[in-house]
């Protein structure tokens, strides 16, 4: 049965079944060869959206959404080309900063992307940087967007493998800052390289004026995750906060927002949240098939006897595994089918369930701008107006950077489980 699961979904998505009805499909198949009855199948999937955490998706999708269109994240972006635009190629630096930033409010690769493609690429292009060059940046920085906190796929590692949203979000900030490091230290050394310019020198009261503007969107992550680290509300709460926070920034503050766009964002979320949701309930019952035919324990006792027991080879096994998922699947059906599969591994060889989570968040992240399914660069190709194939072959070193991380995150937890150890004590993680 184990084999009539996988490879039914398997030939599904090869036929050029959704995903998520191949999840859904594929399960069904099982439970009708087991002789169970159909009446499972709704129930179970039902039952896969119960979660009080997965409040939090559609909320952080809004948010995202207001954030990206509601004139937040442009004011970031000119505080941080203000600050950071007089060292030479220190736009590319603004673009990967503006990220971090983004990621911070966002939680979505996506909108980091298209918020800081839409504010930046035509500065990039009027100084003189090549257009491919700093698409390229742009979407390998939109990477960033569900690693740094708060951000969607942990949630729904969080539910799925029971642990702490506090604690996977208190661990991805390390990561993520060193994500944006490396593209930070590659994009100086091309901007070197290729002469790009410095930017223009700003006054310190012009400094003070931009940073003024931009507080109202800096304050958003401080109260988002100050909210949920300080114990004053729970992740879901602060993911309504934020929705609330952020409409009335872009409303009464800003006033870049009115009734119908406000609508608009909501149907778009409300639309994303769906197929999210979807996708979550259907793997519900993938899962089931998976426990009950013992799957995941097969897999753990063939990776251990492939790799004899040795942790370190594992853990590559995961590394490449993941990395290729994220190539060719979206991040939440990815991250929904591999957690359960490989938990009971991850258990047997004595390893961390929370650097379990940034693992996976991390290796699906850089696969949102790994092609050929390479969704932040969909949006880069979008806004900038090249074609994929050639943002594709200008971000090759990008995603090189970023697997390099990956690879020290996977081999030193210590980067990972530094701060919530600090929070919560070595028993905590």
């Amino acid at each position: 049965m184990g084999l009539l699961l996988v490879g039914s979904f398997i030939l599904l998505l090869c036929i050029g079944v959704p995903i998520a009805l191949a999840i859904g499909a594929s399960a069904t198949i099982v439970v009708i060869a087991s002789g169970f009855p159909l009446a499972m199948v709704p129930q179970t999937m039902f039952s896969g959206n119960e979660s009080f955490a997965l409040v939090a998706v559609p909320f952080f999708v809004l948010a995202g959404d207001i954030l990206a269109r509601g004139g937040i994240s442009e004011r970031i972006v000119a505080f941080a080309e203000a600050t950071l635009g007089r060292i030479r190629g220190g736009l590319s630096i603004v673009s990967i900063v503006a990220s971090m930033f983004i990621a911070a409010i966002s939680g979505s690769g996506a909108a980091t992307t298209a918020a800081v493609g839409s504010a930046l690429l035509p500065q990039l292009k009027e100084k003189g940087y090549d257009v491919d060059f700093s698409a390229a940046l742009i979407a390998s920085a939109g990477t960033i967007g569900v690693v740094i906190p708060p951000s969607v796929p942990m949630v729904l590692y969080a539910v799925i493998a029971g642990v702490s949203v506090a604690k996977l979000f208190m661990a991805g900030f390390i990561p993520g800052i060193l994500m944006g490091l490396g593209l930070i230290v590659y994009s100086i050394f091309v901007a070197r390289r290729r002469g790009y310019p410095a930017g223009e020198l700003r006054t310190r009261a012009e400094k003070w004026v931009l940073f003024k503007d931009a507080t109202w969107g800096l304050m958003t992550p401080v109260i988002i995750l100050g909210g949920i680290f300080s114990g004053l509300f729970t992740p879901s709460e602060a993911a309504a906060i934020a929705v609330d926070y952020s409409f009335l920034v872009a409303f009464f503050v800003y006033k870049s927002m009115d009734f119908r766009k406000f609508y608009n964002l909501i149907v778009g979320a409300g639309v994303t949240s769906a197929i999210v949701m979807f996708i979550i309930a259907t793997s519900k019952l993938f899962g089931w098939a998976l426990a009950f035919y013992e799957v995941p324990e097969m897999v753990a006792n063939f990776l251990l006897g492939l790799a004899e027991g040795n942790s370190v080879m594992i853990y590559l096994i995961f590394a490449v595994v993941i990395l290729v998922a994220g190539m060719f699947m979206e991040t939440a059906s990815a991250l929904i089918i591999l957690t359960p599969i490989f938990l009971p591994t991850i258990q047997q060889i004595g390893g961390n369930l929370i650097h379990f989570g940034l693992l996976v968040t991390v290796g699906l992240a850089i696969g949102m701008a790994t092609p050929p399914v390479a969704i932040d660069i969909f949006v880069a190709s979008a806004i900038s107006g090249l074609p994929m194939e050639q943002i594709s072959r200008r971000i090759i070193p990008m995603i090189l950077v970023l697997i390099a991380v990956f690879l020290i995150i996977t081999y030193i937890p210590s980067i990972t489980l530094f701060l919530p150890t600090l929070a919560w004590g070595p028993g905590g993680v």
